[in-house]
């Protein structure tokens, strides 16, 4: 509250300076400020600092704030005034359950005539109001978190014994409670909804003493839910293949999604496996696999916009999942997995050094040969060459600034990849260089922006 500014807004009227020092009220610096500043535009940015106003008339009628969450209510107001009021704070903002009015006179002794004049129609039962009394939103956080408390102790979970717990013991039952919820994605889904509902519930109900009742248990359940997220630096698996499609598709945008050397989550190479089987062996295993695949979920997602002949290992990797959500495969069936694929991808990441080639040519190499083409030792090197040069002469002549936005530079990008694609050795048939020059020309477009920006990391 330190923080939150404050406002008033109402209507100018004659003599209000002088009307209003008859009462000890000083309007002049109130004024100024309703008149100099935009305060419509801040109040409506639920960023801005001012989020406290006092209004009279003004703003209670077609003013539209959705994150506006509380109205106190200090003056008779009854028909269309009092239903337009009430309104304010029931809009749909992010994780708003509901809007909070506070009544100091009475007013919602006339909201039976509003509704019965203006309610008709509305969706509303007979006998229903959309205000209801606070205390139900006190039961129905009960309830949310008794749904919760079952979830819990249905996996061996003891709430109250983590809540009264302290020091050690408390870490402890904390890292059993998440090694039991992360047994599969369906349970860690489940927690997750559960804890939403009642953190939304409890927030809802703030800030009445009400909720007091309910701060631990709240805190605790989050607490889990935080120690769960930690374990994966992006979304699940399950999202990855979307989540790159859709990286892949703002990749179109002006500037682009550039992956700088930092953005790296895990560093493949530098593993110990020894000492990630010691710590399986003798630790919570599917807490160990969680982060062990998320580990890799983050690592692919990133390896797959660099290149998206990579695509079958991710593939690969999904099914790998729903194996082990499906009970195919037990933990440790499913962590031996998870390290064979670690290699695998491993492997992978350091092929262009293999190759001789830099992490862009790659790709543009591996999307002229996939799927596999049979070619002699001699028919790679030119492809490779092919690949060097192609990307060297876009780089220094074609993609300059916004060349995507203009028709004569994309003909240019094109006619370029059609004419090094050329000199590819003659295995590539007549149709093959045509579905070729399309790949090379999607993939040049989504993957650079022109300037020297691109997805792929400034020192390749």
């Amino acid at each position: 509250m330190r923080k939150t500014d404050m406002a008033v807004v109402v209507s100018q009227s004659q003599n209000e300076v002088e009307d209003l020092a008859t009462k000890g009220a000083n309007i002049v610096p109130h004024r100024k400020r309703m008149l100099k500043e935009d305060l419509d535009t801040k109040f409506k940015d639920s960023n801005d600092p001012l989020r406290l106003v006092f209004v009279c008339a003004m703003w209670i009628t077609g003013f539209d704030v959705p994150s506006c969450s509380t109205i106190y209510l200090d003056k008779p107001m009854r028909n269309h005034t009092l239903m337009q009021t009430i309104a304010r704070a029931n809009r749909v903002f992010r994780n708003k359950l509901n809007g909070l009015i506070v009544d100091y006179v009475g007013v919602f002794r006339n909201l039976q005539k509003a509704l019965a004049i203006y309610g008709a129609g509305g969706g509303i039962d007979p006998g229903e109001t959309p205000v209801k009394d606070k205390q139900q939103l006190v039961e129905l956080l009960r309830g949310a978190i008794n749904s919760a408390e079952e979830f819990c102790a249905d996996r061996w979970v003891d709430l109250p014994a983590i809540r009264d717990a302290g020091g050690f013991t408390r870490v402890k039952l904390l890292d059993d409670a998440v090694e039991a919820i992360v047994e599969s994605d369906e349970s860690k889904e489940q927690y997750r909804s559960l804890t939403n509902n009642v953190t939304r519930l409890y927030k809802a109900i703030l800030p009445d003493p009400l909720a007091n009742e309910f701060g631990q248990i709240n805190l605790l359940l989050s607490v889990i839910q935080d120690k769960i997220q930690a374990l994966a630096p992006i979304p699940d698996i399950s999202d990855v293949l979307s989540r790159v499609e859709t990286l892949l598709d703002t990749s179109i945008a002006s500037e682009g999604y550039v992956i700088h050397e930092t953005d790296r989550i895990v560093d493949l190479s530098r593993i110990d496996f020894d000492a990630l089987q010691k710590q399986f062996a003798r630790g919570r295993k599917h807490t160990e696999v969680e982060r062990l695949r998320n580990a890799l979920a983050a690592k692919l997602a990133e390896m797959v916009i660099l290149n998206r002949t990579r695509m079958d290992y991710l593939e690969h990797f999904q099914e790998m999942i729903d194996d082990y959500n499906s009970g195919a495969v037990n933990v440790e069936v499913m962590f031996e997995r998870l390290v064979k694929f670690t290699k695998e991808l491993n492997a992978e990441e350091q092929r262009h050094m293999a190759e001789q080639l830099s992490l862009e040519e790659l790709a543009v190499f591996d999307l002229l040969t996939k799927p596999e083409i049979s070619l002699t030792d001699k028919e790679r090197t030119e492809v490779k060459k092919v690949a060097r040069e192609l990307l060297d002469i876009l780089k220094r002549e074609k993609l300059v600034l916004d060349w995507r936005a203009r028709q004569q530079a994309r003909a240019a990008v094109r006619l370029t990849i059609e004419e090094r694609l050329d000199h590819l050795p003659r295995v590539f048939s007549k149709e093959v260089y045509g579905q070729k020059c399309d790949l090379i020309y999607q993939h040049v477009f989504d993957s650079y922006f022109g300037s020297g920006n691109s997805i792929y990391p400034r020192a390749a």
